[in-house]
């Protein structure tokens, strides 16, 4: 390991990093936790090269579609944008607010919108949010959206999402009701998404943006449906896969939105982004993004990197919806790829993985960590997935030691 280690010092420490993934399609960012400063400050550094000298069109983020698309917004200077983006990130509610209400993300869409300001209008770089969650925000952009928009379609919209009116809010509520037996809005989430996509030419006065905008909510309306139903139904693979489904459409919708020759950057945790088929996940039935687009656009045109680290802190909550805290990640198990990079004398670096790391005599599965939004440092020993790295990744980045994310305060 100690001989493929590349130091990270500065910018220019990324340079072999930037040249492997500069002509792909899409480039994949992870992290090992969703709470720490340095996954997010090298993940902005290696954003802002690919946007810069890449030409690269857009970022989606393991985060609520209609919040983040404030952002967009604000990075593109559009109609409606706030004053500044800490603005917009401290008006995040849905928990857990601190993965995007940070310090780190205001640097980077700081600096988006300087990079976006020298370009044209079709130029602008976006910043997107493409997970399945919030979906009563999605809901009632679209029907404000609509009401302002066209009468008819706001009436036949209200009148399709009618259904969910009993459940005031609350996801969990309506899943436990239809897996009661209570009728279920799927045909209506459905009527409303074909609705919006088969009537563009009624809808005239909304730019492609706006447009993109409400489509996509209603897809969130559409696919959170499903979520939240698989969720209660079975405690199989099913709810996971809907969701990453979402993610990974979302993507691709993004790619089509910004047309021939665009390119990608995703954000999201490790159990996303690296290849699920070479981890344990593959015999839970698991799919992931990563998984998705090497088999969707080609393993060629695909760039996973991921990110971890030996110890350190990183921000967490005890249970779903608690407070944060700062908490401690202790040393790695043994059997893991951190404790391996760990002998490795340098405090942080990154590998490339090649051909010679892929032969099948140099593969053995290693532990990964995993750190959740919930977390418990006493089980950590249980949050390593089975991997084998080399062919889960195209890059690992690795640290020492780590520290917490610096959260927005109100």
């Amino acid at each position: 390991m100690t001989e493929k280690a590349i130091p990270l010092t500065n910018d220019t420490s990324l340079d072999k990093l930037i040249s492997a993934a500069a002509d792909k399609e899409l480039v994949l960012l992870g992290e090992a936790s969703h709470g720490t400063h340095e996954y997010y400050l090298w993940r902005d550094k290696i954003s802002r090269r690919l946007i810069a000298e890449q030409d690269f069109s857009f970022i989606a983020v393991e985060g609520d579609f209609a919040s983040l698309y404030h952002l967009n917004l604000y990075v593109k200077n559009l109609d409606g944008a706030a004053n500044s983006a800490r603005e917009v990130l401290l008006k995040l509610h849905r928990w857990p607010t601190w993965m995007w209400a940070n310090e780190e993300v205001v640097a980077l869409a700081e600096w988006l919108r300087k990079h976006n300001d020298k370009l044209p209008q079709n130029k602008k770089v976006g910043f997107y949010g493409m997970d399945v969650y919030d979906e009563w925000n999605s809901k009632k952009v679209v029907l404000d959206l609509l009401k302002t928009t066209r009468q008819a379609a706001y009436e036949y919209v209200k009148d399709q999402y009618k259904c969910f009116e009993p459940h005031k809010g609350d996801s969990w509520s309506y899943a436990h009701a239809v897996n009661a037996g209570k009728e279920a809005c799927t045909t209506a989430t459905k009527n409303v998404v074909e609705y919006i996509k088969n009537n563009r030419n009624r809808l005239q006065g909304l730019s492609d943006d706006v447009y993109f905008y409400l489509l996509q909510n209603t897809i969130v309306v559409q696919n959170a449906e499903e979520f939240y139903r698989e969720s209660v139904k079975s405690s199989g693979p099913s709810s996971w896969n809907s969701r990453v489904h979402h993610m990974h459409g979302t993507v691709k919708e993004l790619l089509e939105l910004y047309g021939k020759d665009a390119k990608g950057i995703v954000w999201a945790h490790n159990t996303h982004i690296g290849d699920a088929e070479y981890t344990s996940m593959r015999g839970a039935g698991q799919k992931n993004i990563g998984q998705l687009t090497r088999k969707g656009l080609g393993d060629a045109n695909v760039f996973l990197i991921g990110f971890t680290t030996y110890e350190g802190k990183v921000m967490a909550g005890d249970s779903w919806g608690a407070p944060m805290k700062e908490m401690t990640i202790p040393p790695a198990i043994s059997n893991s790829i951190e404790h391996k990079l760990n002998q490795v004398d340098q405090d942080s670096f990154y590998i490339i993985f090649d051909e010679e790391d892929r032969k099948e005599e140099n593969l053995k599965t290693l532990g990964n960590r995993a750190v959740g939004v919930v977390y418990n440092p006493r089980g950590d020993r249980r949050q390593f997935v089975p991997t084998i790295i080399p062919l889960r990744y195209d890059a690992l980045v690795f640290f020492k030691k780590t520290s917490a994310l610096r959260v927005l305060k109100k």
